[in-house]
């Protein structure tokens, strides 16, 4: 089978997850034998400096003899995550409503205390 013939071959099912500038495409396909089997495609969006875009795929081809053991490591990387570091995002550049100036601005802005600083005589050094 050629690769246009590939190409061409319709997804059997398909799900999609929109993730910011990163989209996953979930797709199951069959094989020649037409045994299923699943492809995950990460695309990206990237801006050009002319405002024009592009974007960049990586895909990952799971055929069934694999599944337990991918959804078994897949499952425990993900707990461990979780479980080190929570669920929530710590970046604070994927926070939808970060922005920069109000960031910096915020720790310039915070008051200084007395308690913050400890009292250190010249003399004594």
């Amino acid at each position: 089978m050629s690769n246009n013939d590939m190409m061409e071959r319709e997804e059997i099912y398909s799900k999609v997850l929109r993730a910011g500038r990163r989209t996953y495409f979930f797709d199951v396909r069959a094989t020649k034998a037409e045994d299923y089997y699943l492809t995950i495609t990460e695309s990206k969006k990237f801006t050009n400096e002319d405002g024009s875009f592009h974007y960049k795929k990586h895909k990952i081809y799971l055929y069934k003899e694999d599944f337990a053991e991918f959804r078994e490591i897949l499952g425990e990387m993900t707990d461990y995550i979780i479980t080190e570091k929570g669920e929530e995002v710590i970046s604070e550049r994927h926070q939808k409503d970060f922005k920069k100036e109000s960031f910096e601005t915020k720790e310039e802005e915070e008051p200084t205390s007395p308690e913050n600083f400890t009292d250190v005589n010249f003399e004594d050094i």
